[in-house]
């Protein structure tokens, strides 16, 4: 038997049938286009989590795989920050630093992680949204299954005049489509993130005493 004119007894028959195989399965891996590149927990968010943290984000995804997430958050947030600490609070936006999701194809939860100024009045003081908890964390802290909040105050030669006012500095964190329960360990697991994330912002921008942020989150649940 001959196959386009090679002898069956040839080893270039065999180099043949592959291609033809490989060309009737998704032609070779999706058009040609390469596979999207899996990192870990680690590396999401500009490598600003901690161990706790990056364990605390594949227990809310679920996964221990996720889609590249591209660097540069960290260093364009807080330049956003410095930049917008001249404007009125109310006329600027929360920054966008990261994004950490599953691997393409497998859904599209996700958490959105972002920063900006606040007022005074847009700490939630006596007022506890339904699905949010109080934490003794920072200024005040605020956590659930769908988002966290994490407020802190910063004293940076960055911005000046934090020495006798304070930069008021907030971070946010949101779970698209999340089911998870509200519970403690996933309203901590969140805050946990949200916690190393806003370390590693306050000390690219020098906040003194890291803003009053430790090294690692100590959760103190509030009376709601």
């Amino acid at each position: 038997m001959r196959l386009f004119g090679i002898s069956s007894k040839s080893p270039l028959r065999f180099a043949v049938l592959g291609l033809s195989a490989c060309l009737l399965v998704t032609a070779c891996g999706g058009q040609g286009k390469p596979e999207p590149e899996r990192v870990t927990a680690g590396q999401q968010c500009d490598e600003t989590l901690t161990p706790d943290a990056a364990r605390s984000l594949e227990t809310v995804l679920g996964t221990k795989r996720f889609s590249h997430d591209p660097k540069g958050g960290l260093e364009r947030v807080t330049s956003e920050l410095i930049q917008d600490y001249t404007k009125p609070v109310r006329g600027t936006p929360y920054r966008y630093l990261c994004r950490a999701g599953l691997p393409v194809g497998s859904g599209t939860a996700s958490i959105d992680v972002r920063f900006g100024f606040y007022e005074e009045d847009d700490l939630f003081g006596e007022v506890h949204p339904r699905g949010l908890h109080p934490y003794d964390v920072g200024v005040e802290a605020q956590s659930g299954p769908k988002r966290a909040h994490l407020f802190v105050r910063c004293v940076s030669p960055r911005f000046e005049g934090s020495d006798k006012r304070p930069a008021r500095v907030g971070g946010r964190l949101d779970f698209s489509r999340s089911e998870l329960p509200d519970t403690v360990p996933v309203r901590e697991a969140n805050l946990t993130i949200l916690h190393s994330v806003t370390l590693a912002v306050v000390r690219k921008l020098g906040c003194e005493d890291d803003a009053g942020l430790t090294e690692k989150p100590v959760f103190k649940a509030l009376p709601e």
